[in-house]
């Protein structure tokens, strides 16, 4: 298993929008997405400006697919990476 965590940090007053891209995303990652076992966006109490997502892969193949989907290319790339100060990301795998 792949888990992706990323830090999403709005320029200044965009966190209402980037939350509402992020909540059109999930469904269709949950929907077209086989190989993503969780999807989660969070946003930050202190800061409505960040976000942090959690997410799952079955393996590196679905997390490229992920990022290959139409999906991924209109609402992350297209409209939520242009509003965005900085954006982190890291990669984890399971420990058995």
């Amino acid at each position: 298993m792949i888990v992706l965590v990323a830090k999403y940090h709005c320029k200044e007053g965009k966190g209402d929008e980037v939350q509402t891209y992020l909540n059109q995303m999930k469904p269709l990652v949950e929907e077209h997405e086989p190989g993503c076992g969780a999807y989660f966006a969070n946003r930050s109490q202190d800061n409505p400006d960040m976000f942090l997502l959690y997410e799952q892969y079955k393996d590196e193949a679905a997390l490229e697919d992920h990022r290959e989907t139409p999906h991924f290319k209109e609402i992350i790339e297209g409209k939520i990476v242009p509003i965005l100060e900085k954006r982190e990301r890291e990669l984890f795998t399971l420990v058995d």
